[in-house]
């Protein structure tokens, strides 16, 4: 109980003077917390459900695994790895990638030892995860994941391949190509009907068009699919094998394992890997679709889904896999692994909490008990038809672009056919020893050329500098006369201490001898993008430009050499360290086609293509000390900036023939589609300074009618019924700082009076938000005190924004 402390009431009418009051700083009693499922996780868990249910059922039939192993595998994979996972909204269950792995397994040892491999996989994910080594899985190359998914899914679809013409798959790929010739000879019409339906319905479900279409997509197109061939098989009397579920009396659990040691260990091994790695990639796969959601990143108040998602716990993750293949193996189901179709479509459907992926799993326990009658009606070419489309779609046309993109196609291609013709682990083991030989390749691939021109002699090398690379290096630069200008262009990302100092020995020489050099690229820990001169220039990759940091120190030697504008002897006033600022412009622009231009220009040209499709219009001051894309950590296509100073947005009717901000706030709103609007002030605004400092009539010039749109921010704080906002715990310095707090608030006052930007706040599709940059601390703030409609009408507090 909380402490009570008797006061003497100072109201004569009280009928108690002496009453018990708590504490002033007492918190409030916590009620009891009920436990509640939130609507969208209920709706979104019978989404899952319904695409769960007739996958886990083809995919043990594709593995040759009793098919209520499939549902187990489901039930457990949504209860236990749902509950006790670090991915909260990734699904679990019995996953397409793990198809081939058991399917061997089956046919080596049997069913009841590969139920113990699964739980001995179990374990020693479960050691895996206390030794918190998730992220190393992640080193793993995508090439060689991708290559495993499609040499997987060229499996799968090979061996259904077979049921759907009404045949028996055989063992390995290369039986099941042999003995597609005489399969086809003696083809089934009825399965190859129903199959051809299933595929049909799988297929073109998605694309009905219309309004009636969005409301058909909401019924999963497997479930659709399925349920279609098998009322089509029913209605027509097709005789077809169906699905058999025996009384789970029968059911076979896990026995303990037997066959050769090495074997049964290259077989957890196996199980291990894919089940981790499928399980990580998928559970970073869910945090970037969580992304897409900003009701999952911070929670919006008022919509029931105030619920933040954090970022997936890799080790827990892994911990509940183990955990989740342990319970399913020993009760006779199929390894567990997160599974990407159910996961995106559990995020798609609104999912807010992990309640979504228990109740999934809650679900499948009660179909597998009472809905037995009626899930023996589906035809397994059905299911066979089923699992082949997703084999199919498991060689990604986009993964190949992508290796493709990035020079590791011969990684991807080994890794592929290594899983079609030699099993999973051992193409993986192809896969990385491939990826380690182009690694080394690229290390110790590296291309220099010499060429000269205008009288400059250019040394550019390309690739990694290494000490292999040396012996080229020198003699590309020995080329390069005495006293000769020369510029060497580094275009990688490594340098070794013997590439380094040999090109500083050949440096120092070139420059003794009356020579001038020039390096740009990239050296050990810093950026070379200045002369050899300035050396111990402190400037940063964001400031290019000589800044009064970067000033060379002036000198009476100096005074007689030719300054930046070419003259004999210019001498310069205050400064006079400093280049004239065209020739900074001149290059900073050089040093930008040299060394960002390369690397952002690919960017550049998709954006050229699709046009700009920001999500934020970004509002703040001209103040040059502002660098919009460093504070956001945003980059080309991101923020619609605008920026004025003082960060004023006038009120509708007061532009007086100055639109441009309303218009940029119209364009950004109606055309561009921005989802939020940020007003962001900063510290020692002159503008602020200003409106301070003003005296009313005088000379109007420009600046100061300007600055008229800032007087209501002066007359608000001025009010003094408001108290002053804190800075994370600390009070604004002075009167400045206090009023560019205060302007912020009233300048997204303004904005919300702008027409278009009212009409999308009513219509949920716009959020503002208020920011406050110190420049001299380099610390964002994101203002705080909002009303229930998003809008701020006062400062409470401003608080540091989560990293």
């Amino acid at each position: 109980m909380s402490a009570c402390v008797p006061t003497r009431a100072t109201d004569p009418s009280d009928s108690n003077p002496t009453r018990c009051v708590h504490p002033p700083h007492s918190p409030p009693p916590t009620p009891p917390r009920r436990f509640r499922i939130a609507g969208a996780d209920v709706s979104a868990s019978i989404a899952v459900f319904l695409i769960a249910l007739p996958l886990s059922l083809g995919i043990a039939l594709a593995t040759g695994a009793p098919l209520q192993a499939g549902l187990v595998a489901a039930a457990v994979g949504g209860i236990v790895a749902g509950r006790l996972g670090g991915s909260p909204l990734q699904v679990s269950g019995p996953a397409a990638g793990l198809t081939v792995v058991t399917a061997d397994l089956i046919h080596r040892y049997g069913w009841r030892t590969t139920c113990a491999i699964t739980v001995l996989a179990g374990v020693v994910q479960l050691g895996l995860g206390c030794l918190r080594v998730a992220r190393t899985a992640l080193a793993v190359s995508p090439a060689i994941v991708h290559g495993m998914l499609a040499g997987i899914g060229v499996t799968i679809a090979v061996a259904q391949l077979h049921i759907v013409l009404g045949g028996t798959p055989q063992s390995s790929v290369l039986d099941n190509l042999r003995g597609l010739p005489a399969q086809l000879a003696r083809v089934q019409p009825a399965a190859v009907s129903v199959s051809v339906l299933t595929l049909a319905l799988l297929f073109l479900w998605p694309r009905v068009p219309g309004r009636a279409g969005q409301l058909l997509r909401r019924v999963p197109a497997a479930l659709v699919a399925v349920a279609g061939a098998t009322a089509a098989a029913s209605f027509a009397g097709l005789t077809l094998p169906k699905v058999d579920l025996p009384s789970w009396s029968s059911h076979a659990l896990a026995g303990l394992p037997e066959g050769p040691l090495l074997g049964l260990v290259a077989a957890v091994l196996t199980t291990t890997l894919v089940c981790s790695v499928q399980s990580l990639l998928g559970a970073v796969a869910v945090d970037k679709l969580v992304a897409g959601r900003p009701d999952l990143i911070s929670g919006t108040p008022g919509s029931g889904r105030g619920a933040r998602v954090g970022r997936s716990d890799l080790n827990r993750e892994l911990l509940g896999q183990g955990a989740a293949n342990i319970v399913s193996g020993t009760l006779g189901g199929l390894p567990v692994a997160g599974v990407a179709v159910r996961s995106s479509a559990n995020v798609q459907a609104g999912a807010v909490s992990r309640n979504s992926t228990v109740l999934h799993g809650v679900l499948v326990v009660i179909a597998a008990l009472l809905m037995v009658p009626v899930l023996e009606f589906i035809p397994l070419a059905s299911l066979a038809a089923l699992v082949m489309a997703v084999g199919i779609q498991m060689v990604s046309l986009h993964h190949i672009r992508t290796v493709t993109r990035h020079r590791e196609i011969p990684v991807y291609a080994v890794t592929t056919l290594g899983v079609v013709l030699f099993g999973v682990l051992e193409g993986v083991t192809l896969g990385i020893a491939v990826a380690v030989g182009v690694a080394l390749h690229r290390l110790t691939r590296t291309r220099i050329t010499h060429h000269e021109r205008d009288g400059v002699h250019h040394v550019h090398v390309r690739g990694q500098l290494t000490f292999l690379a040396v012996p080229r290096l020198s003699r590309a630069l020995h080329l390069i006369p005495h006293g000769a200008d020369a510029v060497v262009e580094l275009d990688g990302s490594f340098m070794d201490h013997a590439a380094y100092e040999s090109l500083q020995d050949w440096q120092k020489t070139h420059t003794a001898q009356g020579g001038s050099v020039e390096l740009t690229g990239r050296r050990p820990g810093t950026r070379i993008a200045e002369p050899s001169d300035s050396a111990h220039c402190r400037c940063r990759p964001w400031t290019p430009w000589r800044n009064h940091q970067c000033e060379r120190p002036y000198t009476a030697s100096a005074a007689g050499h030719r300054g930046a504008s070419g003259e004999p002897g210019a001498v310069r006033g205050p400064g006079a360290g400093r280049e004239s600022s065209g020739h900074e412009l001149a290059r900073g622009i050089s040093a930008f086609q040299r060394n960002t231009a390369p690397i952002v220009r690919g960017e550049l040209a998709r954006l050229a293509r699709e046009g700009q499709q920001p999500d934020q219009l970004f509002l703040t001051c001209a103040d040059s000390r502002l660098v919009t894309s460093m504070i956001t950590s945003s980059g080309p296509g991101d923020l619609f900036v605008v920026r004025n100073v003082g960060n004023l947005v006038p009120l509708p009717g007061k532009e007086s023939g100055d639109d441009s901000v309303a218009a940029a706030i119209e364009y950004a709103v109606d055309v561009l589609k921005v989802r939020s609007i940020t007003v962001c002030g900063h510290s020692g605004c002159g503008a602020m300074q200003a409106l301070l400092n003003s005296e009313p009539g005088g000379t109007r010039t420009p600046l100061q009618r300007w600055l008229r749109h800032g007087l209501p921010s002066l007359e608000r704080m001025a009010e003094g019924t408001r108290p002053w906002a804190r800075l994370a715990g600390r009070a604004p310095a002075d009167a400045v700082e206090q009023l560019c707090l205060t302007n912020v608030v009233q300048q997204l006052e303004h904005l919300s009076a702008h027409e278009s930007v009212a009409r999308a706040l009513r219509a949920g599709e716009l959020e503002l938000h208020g920011m406050y940059f110190h420049v001299g601390e380099a610390q964002a703030y994101l203002l705080t005190g909002a009303d229930g409609d998003g809008l701020f009408d006062h400062v409470e507090a401003a608080t540091d924004l989560p990293a």
